[in-house]
């Protein structure tokens, strides 16, 4: 059995994490941080973090809705930063004014110290990905239950986003089939979670619907398989999504666009197959369409047309409540999936790979701020 007290004994004493400060001049700071390493409790194991993703849930966290293009160099030598404006303000941020927040959702690193409960033992030495909200750090110390074992072989960078994007994936689908639907739309389906919704989809015989916005997009999906694909800055658009709708049957969609007018169109293109053939009736088919907005990649309000009867919903979608929802036997069997094809099925691809001091560069700040198709970035706390 591994020593807890030797094993701590070889860690730094202070280590490098990023944090993210909101001041009440309407401007974000983001900066790298001296920190001591926590002594893991008994369910508790210290992870050597080695890579990072930064997801676009991440980014309200750093940024707190900051304009990228606005980011300027600040700090120290030793200590860099960099700070940028809100341009809506500091309202609904009272509660991070002036408090150093840690960032970072998940990470994938090694277990270099462990707690004295046989769960924390286990993870010795092993391999993990991990949740935890303070990932973009080069230690961290976290409960076993954060944490998911990887198979042998496999390396800190393929288990680095193994929560997020493949449990939202996963979650998408099992939401599907709870609420009686047999096929489903995703917006962004070119970003790594629509990559790997469209395998998952294939690979359980679930028809799927990936909106893309650019044409290249279509070329990548279909390259990879996907059978309907939809660009939606073709003239074309709206004919090419009935024409999905009627070949997959889909009724409910996972919106991460959020703003203008996406989550109308697909409510009205639903409505419009679903009432194909029947008699008219003012109050729409009986058909329940359902669209989830999960994402905010566009701010501005959602606007509904209300040109799709009268069996609809719209709502939010967020992962943790769902697992919740589907409880501690239904979560353990998604996350057992996601280990067995962390490298296939689960696989993530970056654009940028960036140190804690690159990440508070302003040029790379402006780079992963876009959040552009085939750019995703990886701390990488190390390098």
């Amino acid at each position: 059995m591994p020593d807890p007290a030797a094993t701590l004994a070889n860690l730094p004493t202070t280590v490098h994490e990023l944090r993210s400060t909101v001041a009440g001049d309407g401007t974000v700071t983001l900066a790298i941080h001296e920190t001591d390493v926590p002594a893991p409790g008994p369910d508790e194991v210290v992870v050597r973090i080695e890579a990072a993703p930064i997801n676009p849930s991440d980014l309200g966290m750093l940024f707190a809705g900051a304009d990228p293009e606005s980011a300027t160099s600040v700090g120290t030598a030793d200590l860099p930063a960099v700070r940028a404006t809100i341009p809506s303000g500091t309202s609904g941020l009272a509660g991070r004014l002036g408090r150093p927040m840690p960032t970072g959702n998940e990470g994938g690193g090694t277990v270099v110290a462990v707690g004295d409960s046989d769960a924390a033992r286990a993870l010795d030495g092993k391999v993990v990905g991990f949740l935890s909200g303070t990932a973009y750090a080069e230690y961290r110390t976290v409960n076993v239950a954060s944490c998911l074992p990887m198979h042998d072989g496999t390396t800190a960078e393929e288990a680095a986003a193994c929560f997020v994007n493949p449990l939202t994936a996963l979650g998408m689908v099992e939401t599907m089939k709870l609420e009686g639907h047999t096929g489903l739309v995703h917006t962004v389906g070119a970003s790594n979670l629509g990559q790997m919704l469209d395998r998952i989809c294939r690979a359980d015989g679930v028809p799927l619907v990936n909106i893309v916005r650019r044409p290249e997009h279509v070329d990548l999906l279909t390259a990879e398989g996907a059978e309907h694909v939809v660009d939606s800055s073709a003239d074309s658009f709206f004919d090419d999504l009935l024409d999905a709708l009627r070949a997959t049957g889909a009724t409910i969609a996972f919106d991460a666009i959020g703003g203008g007018h996406l989550a109308s169109t697909l409510l009205t293109a639903m409505e419009k197959v679903a009432s194909e053939g029947d008699q008219f009736s003012r109050y729409g088919s009986d058909t329940h369409k359902q669209v989830y907005v999960y994402g905010g990649l566009d701010r501005g309000p959602t606007t509904l047309d209300r040109t799709f009867g009268m069996s609809w919903s719209i709502g939010g979608w967020l992962l943790t409540p769902f697992l919740g929802r589907i409880g501690h036997e239904g979560a353990t069997r998604l996350r057992t999936r996601v280990a067995d094809e962390i490298s296939t099925t689960f696989a993530s691809g970056y654009g940028m790979r960036l140190s804690l001091a690159d990440a508070v560069d302003p040029e790379q700040v402006r780079r992963y701020g876009r959040v552009a198709t085939g750019d995703k970035a990886l701390i990488t706390p190390h390098a």
